[in-house]
């Protein structure tokens, strides 16, 4: 019985972190998109320090945020792939919670400017685009993400209590 427990709240807590990554996306979609960008729902890429439900939430959330935003398939696959490969090391690196962020940060700053240089043939030379891409990402997980991050941990114990006693 709590092994079905446990499996529900990680199946509830992936849907409504990819549901918050989808919401935080679509309305900002004029900055969220492009060879300069800034996403507000990247902040969310510090949850994986909290609960390992985080890495396919985000994964999700980014796949149908790029789906539903009219991005071209490979945006689709490989920001998918960004996002899913920085959740993973993120919550790898959950023992310092200051490290958490940097995996984001860089699998963006790498990936994604092939993506807008090969899918949408963007003119920008791809180490430009790997600047851009990171400051964003620097903005949107280094500073937003680590505010949320610095907010949730007092809270940590009621919002993620199955995790509550991993790294703090």
């Amino acid at each position: 019985m709590n092994q079905n427990r446990n499996t529900a709240m990680h199946l509830t807590y992936s849907a409504i972190i990819a549901a918050m990554y989808v919401v935080l996306t679509l309305p900002f979609a004029s900055f969220a998109f492009g060879p300069i960008q800034f996403r507000i729902a990247e902040s969310l890429c510090i949850l994986p320090f909290f609960t390992p439900a985080a890495i396919p939430g985000l994964a999700i959330g980014c796949l149908f945020a790029n789906f539903m935003g009219g991005a071209v398939i490979w945006d689709v696959i490989f920001g998918t792939l960004a996002t899913l490969i920085g959740a993973v090391i993120s919550y790898k690196l959950r023992s310092n919670k200051w490290l958490v962020c940097i995996p984001p940060i860089l699998a963006n700053a790498i990936i994604i400017p092939f993506v807008l240089k090969y899918a949408y043939g963007v003119d920008e030379l791809v180490p430009y685009m790997m600047l851009t891409v990171g400051i964003g990402e620097v903005l949107s997980v280094g500073i937003l993400g680590n505010l949320l991050l610095n907010a949730l941990v007092p809270f940590r114990s009621r919002l993620f209590p199955a995790t509550a006693n991993e790294a703090a």
